[in-house]
């Protein structure tokens, strides 16, 4: 796993360029679809150095990372065995594919907005979205609502309380995932008792 440290840190060092704003565009959009190092880190090194441009960078990040997931879609929707099997067997996702598609299934919009705002890959997603045949528009829609939600909260935090909020985040950041998906999921469910 040394190289995957070695990734993570050469996506940090763009933080200290004049390049850390199309670098993170870049990054939020590969990491929906093909690349394993998600945004996170690069927003927060970013919204750490310049914190009134928290927002700015959470705006970038999630705007990339609804682009790349559109992307990821494309590869589950046209070239899923030359591109997408290929992707999701060098991260070892295969198996967990078989999973998702029988949650698309099921659950359809709700499994993407869970994934988009959790640790879970979202490339699998994506691609499995696309797989599925998944309405394009609730899958943008979907996407784009998780997207936005974590990376703003990533940005508020950091806003308000700093170096404390990433040591914060960055030891909780999966019990956090959890409570929003747990939120997210009874919200669901409340709207859909709601409308009937």
């Amino acid at each position: 796993m040394g190289w995957l440290k070695k990734l993570y840190n050469w996506v940090l060092s763009w933080a200290d360029t004049p390049y850390g704003e199309p670098a993170l565009f870049i990054n939020a959009f590969a990491e929906s679809s093909f690349f394993p190092v998600p945004p996170d880190a690069l927003l927060i090194a970013l919204s750490l150095s310049r914190p009134k441009r928290a927002f700015r960078y959470a705006t970038i990040s999630s705007i990339g990372s609804v682009v790349g997931g559109a992307f990821g879609y494309l590869i589950g929707y046209i070239l899923l065995d030359s591109v997408g099997m290929p992707i999701l067997k060098a991260y070892g996702l295969v198996e967990k594919y078989q999973h998702v598609s029988a949650l698309y299934n099921q659950y359809n919009a709700l499994a993407v907005g869970i994934a988009g705002f959790t640790p879970i890959p979202y490339k699998l997603f994506t691609i499995a979205a696309g797989a599925c045949r998944i309405n394009f528009v609730i899958f943008l829609l979907a996407s784009f609502v998780s997207r936005s939600a974590r990376f703003f909260l990533v940005s508020t935090l950091l806003y308000i309380f700093g170096e404390r909020a990433r040591e914060f985040i960055d030891r909780y950041f999966n019990w956090l995932a959890l409570a929003f998906g747990v939120l997210l999921v009874g919200g669901f469910i409340v709207l859909k008792f709601a409308v009937k």
